[in-house]
């Protein structure tokens, strides 16, 4: 570390090679070596989010986790989506959210479904009256080494369902409750530029995803509602060992030499839902390690 606190950023956390490890889907923070960092001891609010009323899908771990601890610290209220079988994973989230003295709802919801996206949104409604910042993170995805020939029907409509109809329909129900100033915020990735081939699934919906972005914020900018997207690299979160082979190694391929950490995530996602981006939308902020996207 330097005389000024701070460090080169790769050293700032743990680097390849990581234990090899797997585990079901949707993968379980507790199992991880090393355990993810989600900013529990490190971020500091400065009141960026007070009085937001907020909601996240797949708050319950990863990213949406380190989203939601952040949004509590800045003064967001949050709603956040999780599968049933994550209770209690959202159940940590919550406790985060707490913690910092705001209000947190976990719903137990499968965005794939249109009627459990509009119970989502209803929820949101029924306890925060309505819907300052939209962040759509749920996701899925299943390598295949072996590429397209082994990706059935069965996946592709799960990653299709889960990563795009769920933030469509998200989108169109909470817009009534979005008020002017209010922000959307999507997940989409760096395999959306640079797809590795055993996610060939998941790289088509994520460059989707960037898409839908820049299409809705130009739709929506004369109603006041800012659109947005954040690109992360490779970062260490349950769905990693939940989802590939061999994670030995993972993250070492960006320039900086290893994974993210989700709290490494979150700062953006608080820059765009902030005040201080009200000239940005229609934009993708890349957070990738050092790899160039466009």
């Amino acid at each position: 570390m330097s005389e000024s606190g701070t460090e080169h950023p790769a050293h700032r956390h743990p680097e390849p090679p990581f234990p090899s490890q797997d585990d079901e889907h949707p993968g379980y923070t507790g199992r991880m070596e090393p355990r993810p960092d989600h900013g529990e001891d490190t971020y500091r609010g400065s009141g960026k989010l007070t009085g937001r009323k907020t909601v996240i899908t797949g708050g319950d771990s990863g990213i949406g986790r380190a989203v939601a601890l952040a949004f509590a610290r800045e003064g967001a209220d949050v709603l956040l989506s999780h599968l049933p079988e994550e209770e209690s994973e959202a159940r940590e989230t919550v406790r985060l959210v707490e913690d910092a003295g705001r209000r947190a709802v976990a719903t137990a919801v499968d965005v794939r479904e249109e009627a459990q996206c509009r119970l989502l949104i209803d929820r949101a409604v029924e306890e925060f009256g309505r819907v300052d910042v939209l962040v759509n993170n749920a996701a899925y995805q299943m390598s295949q080494p072996e590429g397209i020939d082994a990706i059935t029907t069965e996946q592709l409509d799960r990653v299709v369902h889960t990563n795009l109809y769920g933030m469509f329909w998200l989108c169109k129900m909470a817009l009534p409750h979005i008020p002017e100033g209010g922000s959307i915020i999507n997940t989409t990735s760096v395999q959306a530029y640079k797809p590795s081939p055993h996610l060939l699934d998941y790289a088509m919906t994520k460059g989707a995803i960037a898409t839908f972005t820049q299409g809705l914020a130009t739709n929506l900018a004369d109603r006041g509602v800012r659109v947005n997207a954040v690109a992360p690299g490779p970062v260490w979160t349950p769905l990693i060992p939940a989802t590939l082979p061999d994670t030995k190694e993972f993250g070492k391929q960006s320039p900086l030499g290893r994974a993210a950490q989700p709290a490494e995530m979150a700062p953006a996602f608080v820059f765009l839902a902030s005040q201080e981006a009200s000239y940005i939308t229609a934009e993708i902020v890349n957070a990738t390690g050092g790899t160039p996207l466009p």
